[in-house]
């Protein structure tokens, strides 16, 4: 009789005290992170927004072919009057035309595919050389921990904007690139720069991190039953670090829309024949075209306003839902 009723128990959820037929059911993390995470409708907002933008960002060479019929560098001398300046908005230029008559709205859709693709990347390269260096260094301390922070501390000493566009330009004098043509001038080119400047951020978080997690019980635990100094780092410290790293990911990932928008619209980041949002911001800011077409900085410059500000919000509420200490 006892084992059935602790079946029962088990199968419909422990039943509150003193309050009869009202039980008490169990959540995995993922149900309870989403149950905090819906909740916020900005961060939701955020997200579909993202997800959008996302979809148009790989559909971009099939809007482009089947939607509106005009290639990213294709020139349409109709599209500027007699004075060579832009023509505005219309039924079939949406976004209107730049300087040289190329379709605004192509070259805005194709920017957000490049600017997803270098901040992806170069956020990806930068968690994984952050962590590695962050949870070595927080681990073993002594030399390692002091090689990897004065590292950091002279990485983040540079001034990062002036220290890109050396890197930059000096890479792109010759089409071989750098390093004997291994980095070509182009979106590797800036991803390896984003990611060389942006890997101390997350190191010395996960560094801080590392330093609290490795003196609790469950390391001590695992250290006893024989378990090496590489299983306890992958296996048991840096699960517990990925609330930390998910969110920080998210938040920087708009840092570096932007740096790689700032690279292209000083000339040295993305190549001309690449639609980029900072390379459009740019070429409309030249002989300050933009006081008489307007749209040709309005709307890579409301792309890129979105989009920063969706993937911060995005990041917000992850870190509102993962961790609720730190609830708006």
């Amino acid at each position: 009789m006892a084992q059935i009723a602790g079946d029962e128990v088990s199968a419909q959820g422990l039943e509150v005290a003193g309050t009869p037929g009202v039980a008490v059911v169990g959540r995995t993390p993922w149900q309870i992170f989403w149950g905090r995470f819906r909740k916020d409708n900005i961060a939701i907002a955020g997200a579909l927004f993202v997800v959008v933008l996302i979809l148009v960002a790989l559909s971009a060479p099939l809007i482009a072919k089947l939607v509106v019929h005009h290639d990213k560098n294709k020139t349409f001398g109709f599209m500027t009057n007699e004075f060579s300046l832009p023509r505005g908005p219309n039924s079939q230029f949406w976004f209107g035309a730049d300087q040289v008559g190329r379709d605004m709205f192509v070259r805005t859709i194709y920017g957000a595919r490049t600017s997803l693709i270098v901040a992806i990347f170069a956020t990806g390269i930068s968690v994984f050389v952050g962590v590695i260096m962050g949870t070595i260094a927080g681990f073993f301390r002594g030399w390692p921990d002091t090689l990897i922070s004065r590292s950091i501390d002279i990485v983040m000493s540079l001034p990062i904007l002036l220290f890109a566009i050396g890197i930059a330009a000096a890479c792109s004098i010759t089409a071989e690139g750098c390093f004997f043509g291994l980095i070509q001038p182009g979106l590797v080119l800036v991803v390896v720069i984003i990611s060389l400047v942006n890997w101390t951020y997350i190191a010395r978080i996960v560094r801080g991190q590392v330093f609290s997690l490795r003196e609790r019980e469950f390391i001590e635990a695992a250290r006893s039953m024989g378990a090496g100094n590489v299983r306890i780092m992958f296996r048991e410290l840096l699960p517990n670090l990925a609330a930390p790293i998910i969110v920080y990911s998210t938040l920087i990932i708009p840092n570096n829309i932007l740096f790689e928008a700032s690279l292209s619209f000083l000339g040295v980041g993305i190549p001309q024949t690449t639609p980029s949002w900072g390379r459009m911001l740019s070429d409309a800011s030249s002989s300050q075209i933009f006081t008489v077409a307007w749209w040709m900085m309005f709307f890579p410059g409301l792309f890129l306003l979105l989009t920063t500000l969706a993937f911060n919000l995005v990041g917000d509420g992850l870190r509102d839902a993962l961790d609720p200490k730190t609830a708006r």
